[in-house]
């Protein structure tokens, strides 16, 4: 059966087409390697995430902040490689301004891109990048 809560597709295998139903994805996470969960915690804590370690001893934690959630997990330095993420975010100047504030480089202050976005980049101690944009706004014509 197909509902609003499916996402039907047709596949094809051979001579044999059928409908395949998926469950709706919702949302996504991604998964930063850490050497050190303490220090992760602390630094996506002064960019204003909500954060807290898995407490079975895995070396796993989350960041959440306005319903976007970064996993942290820790891993040996031969197995760590950096990943990124990107924020969709209503003012890029505006968290860049407050990241700051905090301490926390800012890599990329935000500028303007050819593809309509205002975007800059922050790095976390263990290499991972969040890029951060927001729309560009429109210029101004000069016109009262």
């Amino acid at each position: 059966m197909v509902g609003p809560w499916s996402n039907p597709f047709a596949v094809s295998v051979g001579a044999v087409r059928k409908t395949v139903v998926m469950a709706t994805a919702h949302r996504i996470a991604p998964i930063f390697s850490v050497r050190d969960l303490g220090v992760a915690l602390g630094h996506y804590q002064r960019l204003g995430f909500a954060v807290r370690a898995y407490t079975a001893g895995y070396g796993y934690g989350f960041a959440s902040r306005d319903g976007v959630e970064i996993h942290l997990h820790v891993m040996p330095d031969h197995d760590r490689r950096p990943s990124s993420a990107y924020l969709f975010v209503d003012d890029a100047d505006a968290l860049a301004a407050a990241w700051h504030s905090t301490g926390v480089e800012v890599l990329h202050t935000p500028q303007d891109t050819d593809w309509g976005q205002r975007e800059g980049a922050v790095v976390d101690p263990d290499g991972n990048i969040i890029r951060f944009g927001s729309p560009m706004k429109a210029a101004s014509s000069g016109v009262a």
